[in-house]
């Protein structure tokens, strides 16, 4: 392996759970959690040449694992085959309360529009507005509001629920 893979493989194994988390809020079922994984490789890889480090590697990371569920998400009907990548954690098969849970708010956060799906995530990533507003391309300010709709949404949506 070169320098270039070496770097690349360590920025993988560091940020796979960030990769998986991006995948598991943008799919229905492991399969496209597995496609969607193998996509965003691809894409890190396409772009980590061009990766100049004028951003934290992990706001890097997140930026394109975003932007290739929500382009991906747009082009549902122009689907590319993809191989199987096997994961060693599927969330989609745990049957304990906690399971249920977040199932229950994933489904809640699936009938969000991308972008907004994009930005919770990025919240209950624990990441600072500063950082989402990176990430996404808004300002902190726009974060703070758009979190604010997004949250009063997720009430109203469990509210339904009852």
């Amino acid at each position: 392996m070169n320098r270039n893979e070496n770097e690349f493989a360590q920025i993988v194994r560091e940020h796979k759970g960030t990769i998986y988390t991006v995948c598991y809020m943008f799919s229905e079922n492991q399969e496209q959690v597995n496609d969607l994984f193998q996509e965003i490789l691809i894409n890190l890889w396409k772009g980590f040449t061009a990766f100049r480090g004028e951003c934290n590697v992990r706001t890097w990371v997140y930026r394109v694992s975003l932007n290739t569920c929500i382009s991906l998400e747009r082009k549902k009907k122009h689907r590319i085959e993809t191989v199987p990548l096997e994961t060693s954690f599927n969330l989609f098969q745990d049957t304990d309360e906690d399971s249920r849970q977040i199932r229950m708010l994933r489904s809640r956060i699936g009938k969000l529009g991308a972008f907004d799906r994009a930005i919770v995530l990025l919240w209950l990533e624990n990441l600072s507005y500063d950082e989402i507003g990176a990430i996404v391309g808004i300002t902190p300010k726009n974060v703070s509001v758009r979190l604010y709709r997004i949250k009063e949404k997720l009430k109203e949506m469990s509210n339904n629920d009852d």
